[in-house]
């Protein structure tokens, strides 16, 4: 029986989708190698000298904004990231944050409140700006405005290493365009893992969609940032200090996300 063939257009789109779901999965998968990354282990004590007292182990202390920035956050597979059933289930009701304002001559927004659902919408807002277009050079401009003295360097962001990662796959420089290429992300979800400093230090997580389309042909995937904010008096800016434990990436509203505790986002009411 004759079985006419696949038109060669057919074939090209189908091949460009796969390559690019392709691209996204091998992108995720660094992010996820590297929040595996430990610190380097303390050296050896010295040895005791015979017949004297062994003296207690030196602990250095940890101040709490460190503690709060770096306890680890949930690790889930590749695959909980990836598209899958959604739930009725919530971590809990939906977290009301501000629409920062748009500044003049600067990318990134701010007149967020001094309050951690302040840091989360603005975090929100960095995020989603920060990855429009899937330029690693727009997200180290948007990063480089956003962080205070000593904050850690933005190439050790998760977010960074994705996109750094997908061009390099994909051969498209930093900076270049590439025709029918649009990529976004659409933060659905987020937490608020905790404050410190009488609430002038925050750790707050985004969860959204990353979106890549390339010549009609998409492909999403659920990615998670978390950073350590701090409040400068009259905006939230990158703390500088410990970077935040990479966070937990999961499909926004899936029974993964809950478990991470994300929670839905209302912004200024509107859902």
């Amino acid at each position: 029986m004759f079985t006419p063939a696949t038109p060669p257009r057919t074939r090209t789109r189908a091949r460009r989708l796969i390559t690019v779901t392709v691209l996204l999965v091998a992108a995720i998968a660094v992010v996820l190698v590297a929040r595996q990354t430990t610190a380097p282990p303390s050296p050896p004590p010295a040895p005791t000298p015979p017949g004297a007292a062994p003296s207690p182990t030196p602990t250095a202390p940890v101040d709490e904004a460190t503690a709060l920035a770096t306890r680890p956050m949930l690790t889930l597979s590749r695959e909980a990231a990836l598209p899958h059933e959604l739930t009725t289930v919530t971590a809990g009701p939906p977290i009301t944050v501000p629409r920062p304002a748009p500044i003049a001559n600067r990318l990134i927004a701010d007149g967020v409140p001094a309050t951690a659902e302040g840091a989360l919408g603005w975090l929100a807002d960095l995020n989603e700006t920060a990855l429009r277009g899937g330029d690693p050079a727009t997200y180290l401009r948007a990063y480089s405005e956003s962080a205070l003295p000593h904050a850690p360097a933005p190439q050790g962001s998760g977010l960074y290493a994705l996109l750094t990662s997908f061009r390099e796959r994909a051969d498209i420089r930093p900076g270049e365009l590439k025709p029918g290429l649009t990529v976004t992300y659409d933060v659905t979800q987020g937490l608020i893992k905790g404050t410190a400093d009488e609430s002038r230090f925050a750790v707050v997580c985004t969860l959204g969609q990353l979106n890549f389309d390339y010549q009609g042909q998409s492909t999403s995937m659920g990615i998670g940032d978390c950073q350590a904010l701090r409040w400068t008096g009259t905006a939230w800016r990158i703390a500088p200090g410990a970077r935040a434990a990479y966070a937990t990436h999961a499909w926004p509203g899936s029974i993964e996300s809950v478990t991470a505790g994300y929670r839905p986002l209302t912004r200024d009411g509107v859902r």
